[in-house]
């Protein structure tokens, strides 16, 4: 069976590797608009709208789809526009607990999978000092809220799935591709 990923991130791409499924990657062309909707309907209509517009131009194929936000009181935290867009998030999430999450949708041959899984994440307080040289390595200014969870020295504790925080949470991904028996 086909399967697609509709995502070009790195990050996706490595954790889908792990399960030894073979995969393509087919980034999606859907245009992302969340005028007005909460964190949970964003991830999870933009989780669709991801699948199933590449599963219209690949019908046949499992397509999996995934959208990932930081929420912070109500506020959705997407990737930062340029340096001081992530300097002002990573100051709004020092020291305090956030919401990472990330919608998931696996369409293909009839069936239709989607899950919106939420992890919370604690930040140790962040110097103005860390802030700087973090943002000056380059590694904040792709990931939604300004940061990756695996490149450490970040969040003090976290509950829930770590791969939901970099992007794709696996145990979810697993479940939807055994259902459809890809795995």
């Amino acid at each position: 069976m086909r399967l697609i990923l509709a995502s070009n991130s790195p990050r996706r791409r490595e954790l889908l590797a792990e399960l030894g499924v073979p995969f393509e990657v087919i980034p999606s062309r859907f245009e992302e608009n969340a005028a007005g909707l909460s964190a949970e309907d964003t991830v999870r209509a933009f989780a669709e709208g991801k699948a199933k517009e590449v599963a219209e131009r690949f019908p046949g194929a499992y397509v999996l789809g995934a959208d990932t936000v930081v929420c912070l009181d109500g506020e959705i935290l997407g990737k930062p526009k340029d340096a001081e867009d992530a300097k002002r998030m990573l100051r709004l999430l020092s020291g305090r607990t956030h919401s990472v999450f990330t919608g998931v949708c696996l369409v293909g041959q009839g069936t239709e999978l989607t899950e919106v899984v939420e992890t919370k994440v604690a930040f140790f307080p962040l110097s103005e000092e860390f802030i700087k040289d973090y943002i000056a390595s380059g590694s904040p200014l792709d990931k939604a809220g300004a940061y990756g969870i695996q490149d450490g020295a970040l969040a003090e504790r976290f509950q829930g799935s770590y791969t939901n925080v970099i992007g794709l949470p696996m145990e979810t991904v697993s479940a939807f591709l055994k259902e459809v028996h890809i795995c």
